[in-house]
């Protein structure tokens, strides 16, 4: 019987694989350089590393990069748009804000479909779906030899108002496969039946665009684990948090565009509510990025669309994500001087070919963990448990030749380069708490990734955040989120109507509707009756409003109907989110939206041994504070702590694939679970 579930999340530098044997709770883990461009054959080599028999594996979740570098990089297809006639510019015009008022050089995002494979369609309905101009049919298929003819490899199709009927999009996806079957079509309704006509567009495009290389990739992952006996479920990481088959990965690759660092987000709110903590900022570093995102009562905050590469010039997308915020400061981020000679670290990278300098493999650059090597923070000869010697003399001459012009020794050098690097993560942290209206001194602070449980303390510190988790398996998280996820899939139907004027009976259609297409899509993920979960939302806001406020709701106030009962939540949330609600201002509802999952089996970290004592497997020379002078201080393994056991002040405390940095003050406990909670300056 297949009792194995195995994750691999793809990085700019590593491949992390962990596997969960549900059978007898044995855990697997490997760590692997990443091989770009071909990352299909990192995921290999994790599965040999860790001598896995994928024929004994029951599902492979597996998150990737390769949507989100497809765009941001632009190396996608050559992609056509077909629109309703007199909507051709739309998706140039974009929209009229000007977010970066006082820049005279800015540029807005560049169409991944230009005007001249913008092609237009006699047919328009209204908000409400009724035709005005029916589809014409004989133009439609003039129009579909004129796309083919232009050779084009995806085809976006997105008709005014579509999202209330979709009838006229579909018929025109069958005209032209009618004609040419190998194209990669991309329909609006099947992304998102939502108002919003420019983002609607845009996040068909980017299906359209980054469609054909995400497919090739995933269908070539099938076949590589094909070959190597693997029968079970390939599941792919979505951005919302949840899983969705390799089919539908490949129909709807925009979903998978921040499907990597997700899984550590999830990870994060699941290890800080076992451990009775309601709010937590997870954080982690990475070899090319560090990511946050702000957990608020036990629920990762999920946003309704985000921009890939950034508000200002980015495409946006009208997809649910994990609200996550990214800064080019790495592992592998690279120290540099500017042309007023500031000392400056990332945004790029080292990445994983060359790597850091004392890698060995060819790097000539001063990355931030070349600094941490420096400072003793990383160990030259524990690095990946041993596998790996680390070169700190490359480093260290290096970062003599960086601090030359700046009248800075290696030593100062490398500790000015951390201490940038710090302080630029935590603006990121700031980010997603202090700039949303959150007190971090409220959360806790999961540190995760490689370089998370080396950085987390001293960024706590900084925003006075009073304690710092680092899980089991750190540097392993987000693929461990991966195995904690469930499958899921979001679905909103855009029902523009006055609150009080609402039909429930109505609204009980539109949920069967969207229970009818979840239930079909969980079923072709084999999913059982008995797993499948599902939660109702509706969108609201005050008359006059821009923007509305998600209100879960449930079957039993649809059917009976429950106005006041749903009008005092929504003013609960508004008054929790912004500080106040008015309850006798009028409200609209503006979209309906139903939450799909299937349940999994979780993977569960077991309790650690109790008893015994802790003793320092070594002591090191490490450089911990602003004046450049190293201390001795003790290193633990990981491995050897137990339950309940306490450390306190400087300490290094090693593991496979990251360490953990405490400072002089602060104290450590060990949980029943195994994970290291830092009380900060609790032991002063």
């Amino acid at each position: 019987m297949k009792s194995l579930s195995v994750a691999v999340d793809i990085g700019g530098t590593f491949t992390d694989l962990l596997a969960f044997d549900a059978e007898t709770g044995e855990i697997h883990q490997a760590k692997c350089l990443s091989t770009p461009p071909d990352f299909a054959t990192g995921v290999l080599d994790g599965v040999r590393k860790a001598t896995l028999d994928l024929k004994g594996v029951e599902s492979f979740v597996h998150g990737s990069t390769v949507a989100i570098n497809t765009a941001i990089e632009r190396t996608g297809a050559q992609t056509a748009l077909i629109v309703t006639r007199g909507t051709r510019d739309v998706y140039q015009i974009a929209r009229g804000n000007r977010p970066e008022s006082y820049n005279i050089l800015f540029q807005r995002a560049e169409p991944l479909a230009p005007p001249s494979l913008t092609f237009e369609i006699n047919q328009r309905t209204t908000a409400w779906g009724e035709a005005i101009v029916p589809f014409d049919e004989a133009q439609a298929k003039e129009v579909a030899q004129q796309v083919l003819g232009r050779k084009v490899d995806a085809i976006a199709i997105c008709f005014l108002h579509s999202y209330q009927d979709p009838t006229d999009e579909a018929r025109m996806a069958e005209i032209i496969r009618g004609i040419d079957a190998t194209k990669f079509i991309t329909t609006s309704h099947e992304i998102s039946r939502k108002s919003g006509e420019y983002e609607r567009i845009s996040t068909t495009v980017l299906n359209a665009y980054i469609g054909p290389r995400t497919s090739r990739y995933i269908s070539n992952l099938e076949n590589l684990l094909a070959n190597d006996g693997f029968r079970g479920r390939l599941l792919i990481m979505q951005s919302n948090g949840g899983l969705m088959s390799a089919d539908s990965a490949k129909r709807v690759p925009v979903a998978m565009m921040e499907s990597g660092p997700v899984g550590g987000v999830i990870a994060a709110a699941q290890i800080s509510s076992n451990l009775g903590y309601e709010n937590s900022i997870a954080f982690d570093m990475g070899g090319t990025t560090a990511k946050t995102s702000l957990v608020h009562g036990r629920e990762p905050n999920v946003a309704e669309g985000y921009y890939i590469g950034g508000y200002a010039s980015g495409q946006p997308a009208m997809m649910p994500v994990v609200d996550i915020v990214e800064v080019g400061t790495g592992g592998g981020s690279i120290a540099w001087i500017d042309q007023v000679g500031a000392l400056k670290v990332g945004p790029h990278s080292a990445g994983a070919a060359p790597g850091p300098i004392c890698y060995g493999r060819g790097g000539t650059k001063l990355t931030v963990t070349d600094a941490n090597v420096i400072l003793g923070s990383i160990g030259t000869d524990s690095f990946l448990g041993g596998e790996m010697l680390l070169d700190r003399d490359a480093a260290l001459s290096a970062a003599q030749a960086l601090g030359k012009p700046l009248g800075l020794d290696a030593v100062a050098t490398a500790r000015s380069v951390v201490e940038i690097a710090i302080a630029k993560m935590s603006l990121t942290v700031r980010g997603v708490s202090v700039e949303h209206g959150f007190d971090p001194r409220d959360f806790v602070m999961v540190g995760m990734g490689g370089g998370g449980p080396i950085h987390a303390v001293a960024i706590a510190r900084q925003l006075h955040i009073p304690t710092v988790i680092i899980p089991v398996l750190p540097s392993h998280f987000s693929a461990f989120g991966m195995l904690m996820s469930d499958i899921r899939h979001d679905y909103v139907r855009t029902h523009l109507v006055a609150f009080p004027k609402l039909k429930f009976d109505e609204l009980e259609n539109i949920f069967a509707d969207m229970l009818d297409e979840a239930r079909a899509m969980l079923t072709t993920e084999r999913v059982s009756k008995d797993a499948a979960m599902f939660q109702r939302y509706l969108d609201l806001r005050y008359e006059g409003q821009e923007f509305s406020i998600k209100v879960p709701v449930s079957a039993e106030e649809i059917t009976a109907g429950a106005l006041k009962t749903i009008r005092a939540r929504f003013d609960s949330i508004h008054d929790r989110n912004f500080g106040h609600a008015a309850p006798d201002e009028p409200l609209e509802m503006v979209n309906v939206r139903l939450s799909a999952r299937g349940v999994r089996n979780k993977m569960q970290m077991p309790a650690i041994k109790t008893g015994g004592k802790i003793a320092p497997r070594t002591i090191r020379k490490v450089c911990l504070d602003s004046a450049d002078r190293f201390e001795d201080c003790p290193v633990y393994a990981r491995a050897t702590l137990f339950a309940a056991a306490e450390i306190e002040g400087s300490a290094l405390i090693e593991e496979y694939g990251s360490t953990t940095v405490m400072f002089r003050g602060d104290r450590a406990k060990i949980s029943e679970t195994g994970e290291i909670i830092i009380e900060l300056g609790a032991a002063q």
